[in-house]
């Protein structure tokens, strides 16, 4: 039979399982001639196992459906105070923290991370609260320079705008920028400003004063407290740089003229605090009646490292950090909106100007202690919110490494040369300082013994000082010459390095309370890039705020005696000053040392 005609029932036609079975089955029925009955086993393994596949997959489709109904009910039945983004908007009741840890780069960092675990004794993968939230990183330059400063760092944050270096929200063309925490009071947030230097310095001023140079801070004083065009836009101000705010002739006054600008900020309706006592009496925040300035130190509040040792005189950066988060949060607990607070580990660059480890690590674990306290505020508040922490530069050119001779260095420094200082570098500046005007009549080997066994031995906990060090410190006992000669003692027997008394170009580090918070800010950016998300964060729009600063400001203009005219915003840029594009070489390694420049 030819193969097309095959019969239907060939026997090398392929067949199921189950007909296999049935086959047998009727087989022996036949042979035997007895009846089969059915059995179970009509439907065999293979079949059940499809079936159990298919209600597996029913039951797991359905679970699916309901997670994600679930979860959809969730997100559209929280409560207006749900700070979560609808797009590229947020939306509800939120909170705002903006942390800058001034002058803070990466190896300040390692340097702090290194030092922590050898005068704790923990283990080498013990890392500091910030570790733990690092999502990103910020270029810094500004419009004038590749190396920032201060001022142009901050206005970068506040207004979104890169700007000139020594401007304080103002733009190279002059003209003010809206800042977010103008626009953040206009919408109806409570605000605030927490520092450890004065609180007219660059960065805090930056948020909430506009003048063209940042050395005008007699005026910033003014404007922080509402003379302003758009009126007082801070709510709560502790820090220090209280000489700002006191009519000159007055104990303490670095004015240069009789403005009393705090009895202004009372007249305005700020309660204010100055001292110790007075802060205690804010009870954490609890008993704080906004507006509210405090400024607890004349100039700076110390170092971290000196205040710890007098802090029956000056409040630390966290126990600031929550006084302020205490009081804003109970200030808008019944309010639509919440509150956007800038707080600033302020004196991390100083540190670095004074090329001071030691000072350097006491400041950072004290932000990385208020960036924890910022932290477990969130976790446990009603109303979300984000943190947000940066620098607005690296200052020192930082090096955890130092060659001290022309031979090949060997890789080391010690972090355990820090334990052992007591005193910043400034602070044993000062009491040279102090030591020689009220002991004139001293001889030499008297001076020599004082600086050896109270400042060197005792102060930086060394005891192999140098003639030649020694001798430097007699032939220049001004304090910063001496400051920057006992931070030197100390930096070379812990092997750490310093390229500059000033600022450097490095990236800087960006935290964040998680990255699902800020995943804008993932990767590496441009500083105004973190001015972008603090406005698109809190929903606002500066144009308007800009508009209404240019079209109010010349009436807070003011006139000299001779008649002359001083816009609002201070003098003038001097026109040898660049400030819309980069400086450049003047044969500068031709200056000789020289602490004025």
């Amino acid at each position: 039979m030819a193969r097309n005609d095959e019969p239907l029932l060939a026997g090398d036609r392929p067949s199921s399982d189950i007909s296999d079975e049935r086959t047998i089955e009727e087989e022996d029925a036949l042979l035997t001639g007895k009846h089969k009955p059915q059995s179970n086993r009509k439907y065999g393994w293979a079949f059940w196992r499809e079936i159990g596949i298919f209600v597996w997959a029913v039951l797991a489709t359905a679970a699916v459906i309901i997670v994600a109904v679930m979860y959809q009910h969730q997100q559209t039945s929280r409560p207006q105070g749900s700070g979560s983004w609808k797009g590229s908007r947020p939306s509800g009741k939120r909170n705002l923290i903006f942390m800058v840890s001034d002058g803070m780069g990466p190896t300040s960092l390692s340097l702090t991370r290194s030092f922590r675990q050898f005068e704790s004794g923990l283990p080498p993968n013990d890392i500091l609260v910030l570790d733990q939230h690092l999502i990103g990183s910020s270029r810094t330059r500004s419009t004038s320079s590749l190396i920032t400063d201060s001022a142009a760092g901050a206005t970068a944050f506040s207004c979104g705008h890169k700007s000139y270096n020594g401007a304080i929200s103002v733009l190279p063309d002059h003209t003010p920028c809206g800042t977010v925490m103008e626009a953040a009071k206009k919408a109806g947030y409570t605000t605030g400003l927490v520092v450890t230097t004065r609180i007219t310095d660059a960065t805090p001023a930056c948020f909430a004063a506009h003048v063209n140079l940042r050395e005008e801070e007699d005026k910033i004083a003014r404007q922080l407290i509402g003379d302003h065009p758009l009126g007082h836009v801070v709510d709560l101000m502790l820090g220090g740089g209280r000489c700002h705010f006191l009519p000159h002739g007055t104990p303490g006054s670095c004015r240069a003229d009789t403005v009393d600008v705090i009895k202004m900020a009372k007249d305005n309706g700020f309660s204010y605090v100055e001292d110790r006592a007075g802060f205690d009496g804010l009870q954490v925040g609890s008993a704080v009646e906004l507006p509210l300035l405090g400024l607890f130190a004349r100039t700076d509040i110390p170092y971290e490292i000196d205040r710890r040792q007098v802090e029956d005189m000056y409040p630390s950066l966290d126990e600031m950090a929550k006084t302020a988060l205490k009081a804003l949060s109970e200030a808008t607990r019944n309010s639509d909106q919440g509150f956007f607070v800038m707080i600033e580990g302020s004196r991390i660059d100083h540190a670095g100007h004074a090329n001071d480890p030691a000072a350097q690590v006491h400041e950072v674990l004290a932000y990385d202690k208020a960036f924890a306290t910022v932290l477990e505020f969130l976790e446990n508040d009603d109303v979300p919110g984000v943190v947000i922490s940066t620098s607005d530069h690296e200052t020192g050119g930082l090096a955890t490494a130092r060659q001290l001779h022309r031979s090949y260095p060997e890789y080391l420094w010690y972090p355990g040369t820090l334990a052992n200082v007591t005193h910043s570098a400034e602070n044993l500046a000062y009491q040279l300082r102090d030591y020689l005007k009220q002991h004139q009549d001293s001889t030499e080997s008297e001076v020599r013994t004082y600086i050896r066994q109270q400042l060197i031995e005792e102060g930086l906990g060394v005891h192999d000082v140098t003639d030649e060090e020694m001798k430097s410190l007699i032939d220049h006992s001004d304090p910063w010459p001496a400051s920057y000669i006992f931070a030197d003692i100390i930096s070379r027997r812990a092997q750490s390095g310093w390229a500059t008394h000033g600022h450097s170009a490095a990236d800087v580090n960006i935290y964040a309370s998680h990255p699902k918070d800020a995943r804008r800010l993932i990767g590496n950016h441009e500083n105004t890039e973190v001015g972008d998300f603090l406005r698109d964060y809190l929903d606002l729009d500066l144009e308007p705020i800009t508009k209404e600063l240019l079209e109010k400001g010349s009436s807070f203009d003011t006139f000299a005696a001779d008649g002359s005219r001083e816009s609002w915003m201070g003098k003038p840029v001097p026109t040898t000053k660049e400030v819309d594009k980069m400086d450049h070489y003047h044969g500068d390694f031709k200056r000789s040392l020289d602490c004025n420049h």
